[in-house]
């Protein structure tokens, strides 16, 4: 569980700017103390990341369809880099093939989400991300608790 005391960084990597907007919305209508910032392609995400002058993240929701760099190619590329370690990554897709779940489980994702399109539902998400016991969730992981369902 993140701090109280600490303003939550989260990153948001997504191509479509009708699912980043209502991410926005869900999580201002939370009114947590929080840090958004968002981008629409892999390529810009692992430029931010690589920047050493960056605050880390606490939570990272990664699409995997996106163009130039896809989230697979992000999340092998974050994993690969021990510097990111204490990044939480929730894959955040419409997607919901066996395939998908299985490759991002292997690769080092904390989660797997498939993207709802009901507003109070994407509220719900957000909220149980923010506040789900990160390092119970890292040391554990298992295919059971791995796929997020409501």
């Amino acid at each position: 569980m993140i701090s109280t005391l600490d303003k939550i960084h989260i990153l948001i990597a997504d191509d479509d700017d009708d699912d980043v907007v209502l991410f926005n919305e869900a999580l201002a209508e939370l009114k947590m103390d929080n840090k958004l910032t968002s981008f629409k392609d892999g390529n810009d995400l692992m430029d931010y990341l690589k920047n050493p002058e960056i605050k880390l993240p606490h939570i990272l929701f990664l699409d995997l369809n996106m163009p130039c760099k896809t989230g697979h190619e992000c999340l092998k590329e974050i994993r690969a880099n021990p510097r990111f370690n204490d990044v939480s990554i929730a894959i955040y897709s419409t997607s919901s093939s066996e395939k998908d779940i299985e490759n991002t489980f292997v690769e080092g994702a904390n989660i797997y989400i498939k993207k709802p399109n009901d507003f109070s539902k994407v509220k719900k998400i957000i909220k149980d991300v923010v506040n789900m016991n990160w390092q119970y969730q890292s040391s554990g992981l298992n295919k059971e608790t791995f796929f997020y369902s409501l």
